[in-house]
């Protein structure tokens, strides 16, 4: 099997795991590269690890560009004042040098690929999301099996590159900085079962409901409620990609009734929860 090492990738030794409410985390600390910062020997190299417990990249930077995928459950990248949702359908391209923490959940099969800049135009010049479709996943699964010469290699590289192609969709949720919002945005992060409504919101913060809708529109690009479902939603994927019953995810992230989820869900992914995590 061919092995190349990858600067920081997401094999490098955790820090000490720091106890939480679901028991102890894997917090990794790894360097921040600039764009090229350091030569690698190949075009694309893979790396597979099995997430044993919940684990939290602390901000890094590579000098390759990346390429996050799962193939087993969702994780989530940040990138300034975004957070992204990975999934085995959905991944995430990272141009090499730009700052990024991630967060993947006990259970997760997590995939990543480095680019040698070198070699690979980038994608974009910012993050991206990217389908990863069955064959391109063959693809990059071939990359890492054993035998493969330098001319099949070559083929199977250029055959990747040809794949790689913005997705049509981002699972992404803007983060809103202003101190105006921080008390819902810790709220609905924390727990997104918290169904305080925006009347609530604007009572317990003592200014009007179109101030609060304002914030939103002007940090974010959406409302409310719109921003309250997306992250929602995005918590849900993680849930439904770890097998739970529709049902069960529904209640969990604050919805009544799983028809009601589905309809948001849809609304926010383009897809019914059911086939997204039959996917």
């Amino acid at each position: 099997m061919v092995r190349h090492e990858i600067p920081a990738g997401p094999a490098a030794r955790p820090r000490a795991a720091r106890p939480t409410r679901g028991g102890a985390v894997d917090s990794r600390r790894l360097p921040r590269y600039a764009a090229g910062e350091i030569a690698v020997p190949f075009v694309i190299a893979t790396a597979a690890e099995a997430i044993d417990r919940d684990t939290f990249w602390e901000e890094h930077s590579h000098p390759t560009h990346e390429l996050l995928w799962n193939e087993r459950g969702a994780s989530w990248a940040r990138i300034g004042g975004r957070v992204w949702t990975v999934t085995p359908t959905a991944g995430l391209w990272i141009p090499a040098g730009a700052p990024h923490s991630g967060w993947a959940p006990a259970g997760t099969l997590h995939r990543a690929a480095q680019f040698g800049i070198h070699a690979v135009p980038p994608l974009a010049d910012r993050p991206t999301a990217v389908a990863t479709t069955p064959l391109l996943r063959l693809l990059l699964d071939r990359l890492d099996s054993e035998g493969l010469d330098a001319p099949a290699r070559s083929r199977t590289e250029a055959m990747v590159l040809d794949l790689l192609a913005p997705a049509e969709r981002e699972l992404t949720l803007r983060i809103p900085e202003s101190p105006l919002l921080a008390p819902i945005v810790a709220a609905v992060r924390g727990n997104p079962a918290d169904t305080t409504t925006l009347a609530a919101w604007a009572a317990r913060l003592g200014v009007s409901t179109r101030t609060i809708t304002r914030a939103f529109h002007a940090e974010t690009g959406a409302g409310f409620s719109r921003w309250v479902a997306t992250a929602r939603v995005q918590h849900a994927m993680a849930l439904l990609a770890g097998g739970e019953e529709i049902d069960e995810v529904a209640a969990r992230v604050g919805y009544h009734s799983a028809s009601a989820f589905g309809a948001a869900f849809r609304r926010i992914t383009g897809v019914s929860p059911g086939r997204f995590r039959a996917r």
